[in-house]
């Protein structure tokens, strides 16, 4: 099982993403502000991390420069409705994952979900062609 922690202060923005991570084997736990997952991530491992773009005590990108300095090996992805080109300026050097959009959907969590796998060598590239 995948655990994942999802970072937003409103869970609606994440409701569809949440169903789809569960239903795909993943167990979701929630936190509602940046400082928050951070306290909690020092407690308790997870094997993704999603943040929304705005938590309220920060952006997404802070959010994933301060994961970055307390854990480097962490997945991370993050919402942002930047452009693709803006997104990777912003990110760079932050190991992100993927970039979703903003109140991600069903296919996005999929596509997530079978890019993790790969990563985590649950599943391999070829099987997926």
């Amino acid at each position: 099982m995948i655990n994942v922690l999802l970072v937003t202060p409103n869970r609606q923005n994440f409701a569809e993403l949440s169903s789809a991570i569960e239903k795909q084997n993943g167990s979701v736990i929630w936190a509602q502000t940046g400082d928050n997952a951070l306290e909690m991530l020092k407690e308790k491992s997870a094997d993704l991390v999603v943040a929304d773009e705005n938590l309220g005590d920060m952006t997404g990108l802070e959010f994933a420069e301060r994961l970055v300095a307390l854990n480097p090996m962490i997945n991370c992805a993050l919402v942002s409705s930047l452009s693709k080109e803006d997104y990777h300026e912003a990110s760079e050097g932050l190991g992100v994952l993927m970039q979703l959009p903003p109140q991600p959907r069903q296919v996005d969590a999929t596509r997530l979900m079978t890019h993790l796998n790969q990563i985590l060598g649950f599943t391999s590239a070829v099987e997926k062609a």
